[in-house]
């Protein structure tokens, strides 16, 4: 294990004899919990180790660090103004890339050291063409970013491992953060972010991906697309932006949908499901922020979204 894991499993075996005197976990942490154990078990069904996770997440920041590079040799600091951003906000923007960057170093290294290949960078296509339009796919991104990181989280089994994962995403909360205010949305929409599974975290990044390396197949399989009317991007952020009871079509290829499920941290399960007949639903009430859309068969045990029920996904709206 290298050094610096070192440190951070004696921080994080701390903190674990630190808890013993805290509260008994509430109803909501309950279930949270339940859903981890449930996603440690799945992890283990699917083969999943430490190291894959990792890898996973160097997937994930390799492409946000090429999503930033690419943007800033396409548009100088006088684009990004005329965008209506200021000084200081080009400036945290491209703090937010080097950050990326950074992480892209870091994860590489602690796969490197454990002694196996890391993924190697893909090959993207973002499809933006202005400042604005980065800035909308930025906030897709950072969203993903947080919630895969959450999803992740109960998968890992080194705790020194949990303890750099938690030192990222810190960081790319605070990117999801700027990039809201960046974009003139409200800065913290809701008190609870979005764990995400890792089907769903690679189908929502699969569209901007155009090609891999071989020894960059992660053997993950992105679900069925689905397609949404309104569009996303209405809210200038990447996203749609509704409020509660607005009517979705949404449409798949994938056979077997009777439910949208609509996972917003918060939730109880995780998720709140409602019927999809027709090509339709509507959102539902009780969401807050960046909330995730899949089609799935039925309503799992607890409101607990699995992707064994999962028909097609995913679509990101942000609920007002």
């Amino acid at each position: 294990m290298i050094p610096i894991m070192n440190t951070l499993l004696l921080a994080a075996l701390s903190l674990s004899t630190l808890t013993h005197g805290l509260p008994a976990l509430s109803g909501t942490t309950m279930k949270n919990v339940q859903l981890a154990k449930r996603q440690n078990a799945a992890a283990a069904a699917a083969g999943l180790t430490d190291v894959d996770i990792l890898q996973f997440a160097l997937t994930l920041e390799n492409l946000e660090g090429a999503f930033y590079s690419q943007g800033f040799a396409m548009f100088p600091d006088q684009a990004f103004a005329e965008a209506g951003l200021s000084q200081a906000d080009i400036a945290n923007l491209k703090s937010v890339g080097s950050t990326e960057q950074t992480h892209v170093t870091t994860l590489t290294g602690a796969i490197a050291a454990a002694g196996f290949l890391p993924v190697q960078p893909c090959t993207y296509n973002f499809g933006f063409t202005t400042p604005a339009a980065m800035l909308a796919t930025a906030g897709v991104l950072e969203n993903v970013g947080v919630s895969a990181y959450l999803g992740a989280a109960p998968l890992v089994t080194d705790p020194a491992i949990l303890t750099v994962a938690g030192e990222i995403v810190t960081v790319e909360a605070r990117h999801q953060t700027f990039i809201r205010a960046a974009s003139k949305v409200a800065d913290i929409p809701s008190a609870f972010d979005t764990p995400l599974g890792v089907r769903s975290v690679f189908s929502l990044a699969a569209p901007f991906i155009s090609s891999c390396p071989m020894n960059s197949n992660l053997q993950i399989t992105a679900f069925p697309p689905v397609t949404m009317t309104p569009t996303p991007g209405a809210a200038g952020n990447g996203t749609a932006n509704m409020a509660a009871g607005t009517p979705l079509t949404l449409t798949t290829t994938a056979t077997g949908a009777t439910m949208c499920a609509f996972s917003n941290g918060g939730a109880p399960g995780g998720t709140v499901f409602v019927p999809y007949t027709n090509s339709q639903c509507t959102v539902p009430q009780g969401l807050a922020g960046v909330a995730y859309v899949h089609l799935t068969s039925s309503v799992p045990a607890g409101n607990i979204l699995t992707d064994n029920v999962v028909v097609a996904g995913v679509q990101v709206i942000q609920v007002s």
